[in-house]
């Protein structure tokens, strides 16, 4: 059997790893138009993907760093948490940067004997038993997966790192500041990931951002703020998954606010869910063909389409702030946080999303 990957990014080579180690070869397709990460660009992987990553997928556990809390607060009240999110002093989370993860991912693939690389884009359908399409810019999107659900937020994320002196780093920070929110996301003892989402259209320069981050500094005695990255902040929900034997994939499935760090998360859970898919097939004899992209999109496109509203009503939710009383918003945040079943919920949705 011969699948297509069309992109090389992390989803892509991702998924590159789980199908090679089915026996299944796979051309990947790449583009000149090929963005590279930022150095300061991370993700944030929950407990449950994390554990799939290492145990399925690759050992990632040298390249990340755990994260045993969160904390959430806002402009109005800077030195008490509204939320705090743990797990009995054990990972919630992790933090990988992009540009390490993508390395290792790519350094795996060229080994193997199951993997090509390819820069053709004149891909024929009938050589493939799928496709597989995680690259925007290929004209697959324009022909087949142009209608989706669009929200602009009118606003850029901007993303950097800053060292510090050493503590121990295993708290995440969020503040829902009147600007939009800021999370400070440990990445070592003496390294802390930030992105800030601002409401603005305006783009603030590197001193701008610097004083921002010292004005919601947490807990950090910073040495050095590292230059500033910035990307334009949409969300979108595909329409249609595939067609024919053609699947979209990755954030053209579906684009999140950055806020949740979900992003990823969400593509690695249609990862283990296509593969879980692909297993049934090969156990049963049968080969792969259409009938797979109908039956990813039936199990996934609800649920995902569910819980990326629901982290767009989360950004909504905590922008009422500056509209409501102040005493009324923050005792619902309490109530809401300190109710154990609660946030417990909310700790169990964030690491697993909705199961299929």
């Amino acid at each position: 059997m011969k699948v297509c990957i069309i992109g090389s990014g992390l989803v892509s080579l991702t998924l590159a790893k789980v199908l090679i180690q089915k026996e299944i070869f796979v051309d990947i397709i790449g583009t000149n138009k090929r963005k590279q990460h930022h150095f300061s660009r991370t993700l944030g992987i929950s407990k449950s993907n994390i554990d799939y990553f290492i145990n399925e997928i690759l050992n990632i556990k040298k390249i990340s760093w755990d994260i045993k809390s969160i904390k959430i607060f806002t402009e109005k009240n800077l030195k008490k948490e509204l939320i705090k999110f743990d797990n009995k002093n054990t990972t919630v989370f992790s933090m990988i940067r992009n540009t390490q993860l993508q390395k290792l991912l790519f350094e795996k693939l060229k080994k193997n004997k199951f993997v090509k690389f390819k820069n053709n884009l004149n891909i024929d359908k009938e050589d493939y038993k799928l496709i597989i399409n995680s690259d925007p810019t290929h004209s697959y999107v324009k022909k087949f997966f142009s209608k989706k659900i669009d929200k602009d937020y009118n606003s850029y994320a901007y993303t950097t790192s800053i060292f510090h002196k050493k503590i121990k780093n295993d708290t995440a920070y969020q503040n829902f500041t009147n600007d939009g929110p800021i999370a400070f996301l440990p990445i070592s003892n003496i390294e802390t990931s930030i992105v800030y989402s601002l409401r603005s259209i305006e783009k603030k320069n590197n001193l701008e951002m610097n004083n921002l981050v010292k004005k919601f500094n947490p807990i950090y005695s910073i040495k050095k703020i590292n230059n500033w990255s910035r990307f334009k902040l949409k969300s979108s929900n595909l329409r249609n998954y595939y067609k024919d034997n053609i699947l979209a994939f990755g954030d053209l499935l579906h684009k999140i606010h950055p806020l949740a760090g979900q992003g990823f998360n969400m593509s690695l859970r249609d990862i283990k869910l296509l593969s879980d898919l692909i297993d049934k097939r090969i156990n049963l004899g049968l080969d792969l063909d259409s009938s797979i992209c109908q039956d990813f999109q039936k199990k996934s496109k609800d649920k995902n389409f569910i819980f990326s509203s629901s982290i767009d009503l989360v950004y909504e939710f905590f922008n009422l702030e500056n509209k409501l009383n102040y005493n009324l918003f923050n005792k619902s945040i309490n109530l809401i946080g300190n109710h154990k079943i609660i946030n417990s919920f909310l700790r169990k949705f964030a690491d697993n999303g909705i199961r299929y």
